[in-house]
């Protein structure tokens, strides 16, 4: 049996971390929650910026944070598919398994941007994902993403 983990995904925009949620949701029998399938349900056209997105996205973290404590504390493995891709996002995401008292492992997809564009592209025109967006917000969105560092005090998985 494996141990109670709460999976945390880390990577740049189309750099296959929702489909990598997927897979490790599936391997270690885990509930997979999609921070995108949350937002368009729940604010549907409503998202046309990075402060509406940041708006948005605190709100399902206030409301998702002490769900995915319970079900850690259960005993219950959780993958999140929100992006821990800035240190204050992952840092939040550590204290959800630190409350629970359960171990963590961020999986850091390592990908170029180059790879992550044309990924993109291609998602964005068979319209299967819950956002898409434009090499414009790529690139805006990119500025924010920092690395994943071992002082962060997280176990780091590198897929690439």
């Amino acid at each position: 049996m494996t141990a109670t983990t709460l999976h945390l995904m880390c990577g740049k925009i189309a750099s296959g971390k929702s489909t990598l949620a997927k897979a490790l949701a599936d391997q270690h029998v885990a509930i997979l929650l999609s921070e995108d399938r949350w937002l368009s349900q729940l604010y549907p056209q409503e998202i046309h910026s990075v402060t509406d997105y940041v708006r948005y996205a605190l709100r399902v973290r206030e409301v998702l944070g002490p769900l995915v404590v319970d079900m850690l504390t259960a005993g219950v493995c959780v993958v999140l598919d929100f992006p821990a891709n800035t240190v204050a996002n992952r840092e939040w995401l550590r204290t959800l398994a630190e409350r629970a008292k359960v171990q963590h492992c961020l999986h850091y997809l390592e990908v170029d941007d180059d790879t992550c564009r044309a990924r993109l592209r291609a998602r964005n025109a068979t319209g299967d994902h819950d956002f898409a967006a434009t090499d414009a917000e790529f690139d805006l969105i990119t500025r924010y993403f920092k690395v994943p560092e071992a002082q962060e005090g997280l176990a780091i998985v590198i897929h690439s």
